[in-house]
């Protein structure tokens, strides 16, 4: 091979290796650059999707921070830390109105004819969404007995029925109790009965002072001076503006619940008496044609009514006049309604009459307090108390014993050793719940 072949064939050999390494090095340059490329995008959308992550946390858990903010109200409100007070509401710093909530019951609440012809009446809730309804025992104003001695002179409730007390009572969205009563200047007392009652209807100025938003008149003394001063005790409470359930000018009447819409929560209250378990009891169920008490000694009306309650309202409260008197233990009429009140529809049973404090129990999944005993109502020193229930849309929030002490005609609100004395007594008698320092139960 001549010299001339073997240079150039020496030169091509090296230009093809100058042009493999220059090939070489734009191919590194090429994956380095799409490695820079690739690390910029991968991190680009790893922020994005960081981003992402935190708004959607920032979205799920704020209504979480809510309902545990309001929890933490309610439960702070029930101990009485926060009588009286209410959550500060936060203002919209975006500077746009929300648009006023309204209720699911919007229409109803509108229809003025239909809430008076169905017992139905509108109450704003201190906590929004949640609703605390507070209940007591019986009630006297009758001037002929001990009782009333404190305030029978200006009639300030507050020397009876002690101002803490009375605070705690209006601090309740709706508060009940029994008025043992009738409110009437006319009729004669029921021949032949120990003990009768009749009250001045101006006395009815207590039951608005204390906060009352609801009584029971299904009890065994309501119609104690006849058909005309219980028509009067109807007149008398409507011309106060509190609502009464268990009595009425005729059964349609005397069986109806009363409703209240609290927000967006619809309670309905059904009351009933099983006392004077006679066929002629001197206590008059009220008929087609004449004024009575709702009577619940044949519970097959009541567990109808509660079953209609049911079926119109989110939450349904019976309020039951039954038991033996003076005496804690259960008698076989209350242990056989109870679980009936229950399967009818009943979300909570509160009882009476009794005149002292029985046990609190749970049937088929609801609580009941056999007796609340007497709250204001003789001169005698007994144990009574209020039950506070807050309740939501989904059911009962929180329930709380609060004991109280009847004594020397006055009614207060006990407090350290005394207050778990009866706590404590409380407990002892109850089985199928916990009763915690505070007078909180659970089941």
């Amino acid at each position: 091979m001549s010299f001339a072949v073997t240079a150039d064939l020496w030169y091509n050999s090296r230009m093809a290796k100058k042009r493999s390494r220059k090939n070489n090095k734009k191919k590194k340059i090429r994956l380095h650059r799409s490695f820079i490329m690739t690390f910029f995008i991968t991190l680009t959308a790893a922020v994005a999707v960081g981003v992402l992550a935190l708004a959607a946390h920032q979205w799920i858990m704020e209504p979480v921070k809510n309902r545990t903010d309001d929890t933490a109200v309610v439960r702070e409100t029930a101990q009485g830390l926060t009588q009286g007070e209410h959550a500060p509401v936060t203002e919209v710093e975006s500077g746009e109105e929300e648009p006023e909530a309204t209720s699911k019951y919007q229409e109803q609440l509108e229809d003025t004819a239909y809430m008076e012809e169905n017992n139905i009446y509108a109450a704003e809730p201190a906590v929004p969404g949640q609703v605390t309804i507070a209940f007591a025992g019986d009630v006297l104003f009758d001037d002929h007995y001990a009782i009333t001695g404190p305030v029978r002179g200006d009639g300030d409730i507050a020397k009876g029925v002690m101002p803490e007390v009375i605070e705690r009572m209006q601090s309740a969205d709706i508060m009940m109790l029994n008025n043992e009563f009738a409110y009437s200047d006319r009729g004669a007392p029921t021949e032949g009965k120990q003990f009768t009652f009749r009250a001045r209807p101006e006395t009815v100025q207590y039951l608005t002072d204390m906060g009352v938003d609801l009584v029971s008149l299904a009890n065994n003394h309501a119609y104690d001076y006849g058909p005309e001063a219980l028509a009067d005790t109807f007149d008398t409470l409507r011309e106060a503006g509190i609502p009464y359930v268990g009595a009425g000018r005729e059964i349609n009447e005397a069986r109806k619940p009363v409703y209240y819409i609290v927000g967006d929560i619809k309670i309905a209250f059904v009351s009933a008496t099983q006392i004077e378990r006679l066929d002629t009891p001197d206590t008059k169920e009220a008929t087609e044609d004449s004024p009575g008490v709702f009577r619940c000694w044949n519970g097959d009306r009541l567990m109808e009514t509660i079953q209609e309650a049911d079926a119109n309202s989110d939450f349904v409260v019976a309020y039951i006049h039954w038991g033996t008197e003076n005496v804690a233990e259960l008698d076989w009429a209350q242990l056989k309604q109870a679980p009936e009140l229950a399967a009818a529809g009943a979300d909570l049973v509160i009882g009476d009459h009794p005149h002292c404090l029985q046990p609190i129990g749970v049937v088929g999944g609801v609580p009941v307090i056999y007796s609340l005993g007497n709250f204001w109502f003789n001169s005698k020193t007994l144990d009574t108390g209020m039950v506070e229930v807050v309740i939501d849309e989904t059911g009962i929030v929180s329930y709380q014993f609060v004991p109280c002490l009847q004594s020397g005609c006055k009614t207060t609100l006990l407090e350290g050793e005394e207050k778990e004395r009866v706590l404590s007594y409380m407990r002892g008698i109850s089985e199928g719940v916990q009763i915690d320092e505070d007078g909180f139960v659970t089941w």
